[in-house]
């Protein structure tokens, strides 16, 4: 028997929480985060996670459920999101999947490869060869050993850049061969997904939300966030949760490495670039049905569309 999981993407600052939370209030849904920065706890501000208003509304599985000293891959996700897309089934209601980490609503949806082991050795000489020579500079050379991985990844992307460097130099066999054989791990045990867009009508639009949405998080304490986290005497720049678009920015800007006023510029258009990536990611994404999150009747919009899915 088929299984429903409702899948809701967007880029970052286009709006899927308030319209995850107004599909809550209409349907018998229980929200899933697919956001590989809300895992961590003490990240709140410059991930924009849910008020704690909204979190006691509308629980958000998933969030909170790494320290920021810790990794979280892709296959972990896939693991708890199975998880608890199971217990919410079972509860007679419909799992949400609420995100704009693009990477994990594939693996999820259509498979991952069972990838070798993180190697700590490998990663600080990726680490420091980066430091010397640049991430476009490992990209290039990424693209000499593994062209099809190259071309999906973006020359500053400095975790994927790490992750394929890394599997090749483990494993020898180029990151894509590992991929190509991923799909048999999808959905499993009947499980049918409808997918949700959300993309603003204009470039100009989201960049402006994203501009105002940062002034906001500066606004409400997210140096001092970042200062904290940097006083946590097992964390450094290099774990991966610090790589979050905005806290290696102003991590930088706190080791002295330039003014605010840089670092937030740098931070904004990192935050540009990750919009743009995620865009491309819906592009490409199968059977994805898109909307404005800026349109007045959005969430009614949507509504109508999930309502025979649903009800049935």
């Amino acid at each position: 028997m088929s299984r429903l999981a409702l899948c809701l993407l967007g880029p970052t600052a286009s709006g899927k929480t308030d319209v995850a939370v107004g599909l809550c209030e209409r349907f018998p849904l229980d929200i899933i985060s697919v956001d590989s920065a809300l895992v961590y706890r003490g990240m709140d501000i410059g991930t924009a996670k849910p008020c704690a208003d909204i979190l006691r509304r509308t629980p958000h599985r998933l969030i909170d459920i790494r320290d920021p000293e810790h990794s979280y891959s892709a296959g972990e996700f896939v693991n708890d999101a199975k998880f608890e897309i199971d217990r919410i089934i079972s509860a007679g209601r419909v799992p949400l999947l609420v995100g704009g980490t693009m990477m994990y609503f594939r693996a999820l949806t259509a498979g991952i490869a069972h990838l070798p082991s993180a190697d700590a050795a490998i990663r600080a000489q990726i680490d420091a060869d980066a430091e010397r020579l640049g991430w476009p500079a490992l990209h290039a050379r990424l693209l000499a050993i593994d062209p099809v991985a190259a071309a999906r990844i973006n020359c500053n992307d400095s975790q994927r850049i790490q992750r394929a460097l890394e599997v090749y130099l483990a494993s020898g066999r180029p990151i894509s061969e590992w991929q190509a054989g991923a799909g048999q791990t999808a959905g499993g045990d009947g499980l049918r997904f409808v997918k949700i867009g959300l993309q603003p009508g204009t470039r100009r639009i989201l960049h402006e939300r994203i501009e105002s949405r940062f002034k906001s998080m500066i606004a409400n304490g997210f140096l001092d966030e970042v200062r904290t986290l940097a006083g946590r005497p097992g964390l450094t720049r290099d774990h991966p949760s610090m790589r979050a678009v905005g806290y290696r920015q102003l991590w930088a800007h706190l080791a002295g490495e330039g003014p605010l006023e840089e670092a937030t510029a740098r931070a904004l258009a990192a935050t540009r670039q990750l919009a743009k990536r995620q865009l491309t990611w819906m592009k490409r994404e199968s059977a994805l049905e898109c909307f404005d999150p800026l349109e007045t009747t959005v969430i009614d919009t949507i509504s109508a569309r999930l309502v025979e899915e649903i009800v049935g």
